[in-house]
């Protein structure tokens, strides 16, 4: 699935009204923000547009619009105010509950070029989710290229992602953060530099189960960690104990056993494991654990991390790589005491030349959290978008878009 989309830096853009999505869905906290992250990660894009003259029209979701409360909650006002401060120049708020209704247009007709509005939450709009087509329409009407650069909403098909290109009468393109994307999560895994290694963790089987079957055909070695790992351990014949298991994906997961056998791709599952009578409470409470063999786990204990024989299987078969994609953590990395699973990829991977990429979510939050954010080649902005891209599948926000 290499894809070689129209991008932002071949867009003539100058006198145009530019309409851009952008991921601006930040936490909220009192109406102020918490972590500004993806609207740092959107300037890029936005500098180039007004730098080249484009009439630059923003627009977002932010949160699950389902009443007027939420309305009152959930304005991007907030987001203005701190895009403002950070490209040192005047964002207008286009405070309108229809999004691109008459409050909008008023706003777009008074810009210059190297302006910039951003519209209100796109979800004020009920048809937003649902790809409406009268809203699809009005976003079209208020622009004459469109750009989007929003990956983490890139596998949903709405009206701001998606249904709007129907209507366009201009160019489309993807922006510099949704190229990035493409390039390392999509590309890299189509067409990598070998060895490549895959690390998968996190909780549940199901969340991962095409995730699994289409890293196998792709990669040289596939890592399972995370609490999805003792579904597969119980699959050969285990003992897992009280550890975290998924009885209706065992089938599955001797399934996906003898696929890697028959490709002759290597499994690696823990070899040793971390364990405690129960799960800790609060998360990040005081535990104490023990270490025993993974395919011996005591009937009245659970597993909560991988233990120190596995955190070096794992280390130095990263370290082999030349390509690693990173899903889901080893263990309860919100806990101190169970995050050495997680650290230790992590500090592998950042010791490593390879192109190592964290597909968002849980394991782009550790990779943070732990301090290794900048030794990674590219953590992914979108948490089920890049999963679903891991997965092979065609992502609706990205199709629409012109080819290159």
């Amino acid at each position: 699935m290499a894809l070689n989309k129209k991008n932002v830096e071949n867009l003539q853009v100058k006198g145009k009204q530019v309409l851009v999505r952008c991921d601006f869905n930040v936490p909220l906290k009192d109406g102020e923000i918490t972590n500004d992250n993806r609207i740092v990660a959107a300037l890029p894009t936005i500098k180039k547009l007004c730098e080249n003259g484009g009439k630059v029209i923003l627009c977002s979701h932010l949160g699950k619009v389902k009443t007027e409360e939420d309305k009152a909650k959930l304005s991007l006002a907030p987001v203005a105010k701190r895009l403002g401060e950070l490209l040192g120049k005047e964002v207008t708020f286009a405070k309108d509950n229809e999004v691109a209704g008459e409050n909008a247009r008023k706003a777009i007709a008074a810009m210059n070029d190297g302006d910039v509005v951003l519209l209100e939450n796109t979800r004020f709009r009920s048809e937003e989710s649902k790809n409406g087509e009268a809203f699809s329409k009005d976003l079209a009407s208020i622009a004459e290229v469109y750009v989007n650069d929003a990956f983490g909403s890139a596998h949903r098909a709405h009206c701001s992602t998606a249904g709007v290109t129907n209507f366009m009468q201009g160019e489309t393109a993807v922006g510099y953060l949704m190229n990035k994307e493409i390039e390392f999560l999509g590309n890299a895994v189509e067409t990598p530099e070998r060895p490549f290694v895959a690390i998968l963790g996190g909780a549940k089987v199901a969340d991962k189960l095409n995730v699994i079957s289409n890293l196998l055909e792709k990669c040289d070695t596939l890592i399972i960690g995370g609490g999805m790992a003792y579904t597969f351990l119980k699959a050969q014949g285990h003992e897992v104990g009280k550890s975290l298991v998924d009885n209706e994906k065992l089938d599955y997961c001797k399934e996906m056993l003898s696929k890697a056998e028959k490709l002759g791709k290597t499994l690696l599952l823990p070899v040793d494991t971390a364990i405690a009578s129960a799960f800790p409470n609060p998360i990040d409470a005081e535990i104490a654990v023990e270490y025993v063999e993974s395919a011996q786990i005591p009937a009245e204990s659970m597993g909560l991390d991988i233990g120190p024989k596995t955190c070096e299987l794992f280390a130095n078969a990263a370290k082999s790589a030349k390509t690693v994609v990173w899903n889901g953590p080893m263990g309860v990395f919100e806990n101190p005491v169970l995050a050495k699973g997680t650290i230790a990829v992590a500090q592998a991977l950042s010791e490593t030349d390879a192109t190592t990429i964290i597909g968002g979510g849980d394991s782009a939050a550790a990779v943070v959290q732990l301090g290794f954010a900048d030794k990674m080649s590219h953590i992914s902005t979108g948490g089920g978008a890049s999963l679903e891209y891991l997965e092979g599948k065609v992502l609706p926000g990205i199709d629409v878009i012109q080819d290159a």
